[in-house]
């Protein structure tokens, strides 16, 4: 039986910016995707609430649209939020 390859070892996926929205917060702009019922199958924790995003529930996936100095990508930004979370934040 082979092993699977550490997922923190891969490469990261491009971030997909096709269908994506921008968000300007006090931090700067984010880019924002929906990310609809049908397509999410993974529980995530949302980091405005702490709560879970439950798998099969609409949510934004956020990373910053120009990444932290050190960071090649906002691939290592990203997070999940929900919507109405990540509308309250300022």
């Amino acid at each position: 039986m082979t092993r699977r390859p550490n997922k923190y070892a891969r490469p990261a996926r491009p971030l997909n910016i096709d269908w994506a929205g921008t968000s300007d917060k006090a931090d700067g702009r984010w880019i924002t995707r929906t990310i609809g019922a049908g397509a999410s199958v993974k529980t995530y924790v949302c980091p405005g609430c702490n709560q879970a995003i439950a798998a099969g529930q609409t949510h934004l996936v956020v990373w910053p649209e120009t990444p932290p100095l050190g960071s090649s990508s906002g691939v290592e930004h990203r997070r999940h939020w929900h919507t109405a979370c990540w509308q309250r934040r300022r």
